[in-house]
């Protein structure tokens, strides 16, 4: 499954950058040419934030946030599985709001459109609050389980898909 939601993320994250892309270089062409697009900013708005939703998501599958591991690594492995454990359910619990906040945030949306495109609704474009929340939520724990079982052994906490420690170890 986790492969599954990698290979998801993946796509999603790759087509929301060439989307991305491809509206932020048709908005500077037109622009150049004096026919600017009223809906560009607006777009290019909303693919960004799905763009961070989505990548956020499949670095926290990959466990590739910022962090500090020289901290946990100079822990003893009796020590650093209940702090691992507490942080990973801070993590989920703060996301786990989020993506209630985001619920309710699209309910009072109801019935609202963007300015530039009024045919598309403020529902859908701020749909990735909750959607981006439960993704994070599901990655950090389809990936818990080799964060737990690495911070059981003693030495250093190798990131996911660190391969070179794998073999060392």
């Amino acid at each position: 499954m986790r492969n599954a939601i990698a290979r998801f993320l993946e796509a999603a994250v790759l087509i929301l950058m060439a989307a991305l892309a491809v509206v932020v270089v048709l908005g500077v062409g037109f622009r150049k040419f004096g026919a600017a697009l009223v809906w560009y900013d607006e777009v290019a708005s909303v693919l960004l934030a799905w763009l961070t939703y989505y990548g956020a998501a499949l670095a926290a599958l990959r466990r590739a946030h910022i962090g500090v591991p020289t901290l946990l690594d100079a822990l003893s492995p009796r020590v650093r599985v209940p702090i691992v454990v507490l942080s990973e359910a801070l993590v989920v619990g703060f996301f786990a709001i989020i993506a209630w906040a985001g619920w309710r945030v699209i309910m009072i949306l109801a019935g609202t459109s963007l300015i530039s495109l009024p045919w598309v609704s403020a529902q859908l474009t701020q749909s990735v609050i909750p959607i981006g929340a439960v993704l994070f939520i599901v990655a950090r724990l389809l990936s818990f389980p080799t964060v737990l079982e690495r911070a059981r052994r003693p030495g250093r906490l190798a990131p996911i898909g660190d391969e070179a420690h794998e073999e060392a170890a």
